[in-house]
């Protein structure tokens, strides 16, 4: 999972709709989307959550309780971040998962929001907030990547 070197506390939107955060520097991998084109594009609960760092009530996302095989994509991009294969039920009321589907597709930084420390998980592709990983996960790696539903959209297995 790769780091970056920025405090979400101090996160505003750049001209590309992305949350930039102070102290970050050189390029960021990203799509060219203006915020309006984000708002056109997502409803208006993922644009809040993925564009704007917001988080849906638990127990009230689409894949909380989603048991079907398949891979889970970033409602803004597509990319592919995490797998059914690596989904657990955690209790917390989100859909979680142990690890993404590739170490390169979620990258992740320090959030300070809420009067606590975290560590925020976003799209490495396009830099869309999805949640948060903790440490209190199962084996093998001991991760909870505690995603918003709102984040994600489902690309069900074929059944060929």
């Amino acid at each position: 999972m790769s780091q970056h070197d920025a405090s979400a506390g101090s996160r505003a939107p750049d001209e590309s709709g992305r949350a930039s955060a102070a102290g970050e520097s050189g390029p960021r991998p990203s799509l060219p989307r203006s915020d309006e084109e984000w708002r056109e594009k997502l409803t208006p609960e993922q644009y809040q959550v993925t564009r704007r760092g917001g988080t849906e009530r638990a127990f009230t996302g689409e894949y909380h309780d989603h048991k079907a095989d398949g891979t889970y994509r970033c409602v803004c991009c597509g990319e592919p971040l995490f797998s059914s294969d690596n989904k657990y039920d955690s209790g917390s009321g989100w859909p979680s998962f142990h690890r993404p589907v590739d170490e390169e597709s979620v990258a992740s930084r320090e959030d300070r929001s809420l009067f606590t420390v975290r560590t925020e998980v976003l799209c490495a592709k396009c830099d869309a907030h999805l949640g948060h990983v903790f440490p209190d996960g199962p084996q093998p790696t001991g991760l909870r990547y505690c995603i918003n539903s709102a984040a994600l959209e489902f690309d069900p297995e074929d059944a060929t």
